[in-house]
């Protein structure tokens, strides 16, 4: 079982209904739409926000995977080859996950809050109680975020341009 390190760079992204949850768990894999993506998903982990649809477990951190690379597809090849669906020919990101993993205690938030993605580090992810603990508050602490973030898009998008033929798959090393 992997562990989430103390500067292990974690992406928190939203899960809208059980299913995409489930989709996760048991095929290993999430979904973000090209048009919506964060600056990079060359992350080492992926945390999950439970919406309102997750009922008593609502508003709230729980789980968190490994991610173990990303390529780039269409919605129509994720979820369904219905040709009449509007999205179904817009392209989307495929992390590839390791198992998920329960949080040693759930980070709630008392009231919905209104994110994309959240980028963080693991010691905010094994410490915090509230969702706004995961912010990186000191400017040292933001500094070494976003160093951490422009780097691994750097040495990703230095190499590969998305939407062109070698992007189609991007696996982390």
């Amino acid at each position: 079982m992997p562990e989430i390190l103390p500067d292990d760079l974690v992406l928190v992204a939203i899960v809208r209904h059980p299913r995409d949850l489930e989709i996760a768990r048991v095929l290993g894999w999430y979904r973000i739409p090209l048009a919506f993506s964060p600056k990079t998903l060359h992350v080492d982990w992926l945390a999950f926000y439970q919406t309102a649809a997750f009922g008593a477990e609502r508003w709230s951190v729980r789980w968190a995977a490994p991610v173990r690379g990303y390529e780039l597809t269409t919605r129509a090849a994720l979820l369904s080859p219905d040709p009449s669906h509007p999205r179904s020919d817009e392209p989307y990101f495929k992390l590839q996950l390791g198992t998920l993993e329960l949080l040693p205690h759930p980070i709630a938030s008392r009231r919905w809050r209104r994110f994309t993605f959240l980028y963080t580090n693991g010691a905010r992810m094994l410490t915090a109680n509230d969702l706004r603990d995961l912010v990186l508050t000191g400017a040292g602490e933001r500094a070494h975020l976003w160093r951490t973030i422009r780097e691994r898009q750097q040495s990703w998008t230095g190499r590969q341009t998305v939407g062109s033929p070698q992007a189609a798959s991007r696996v982390a090393e």
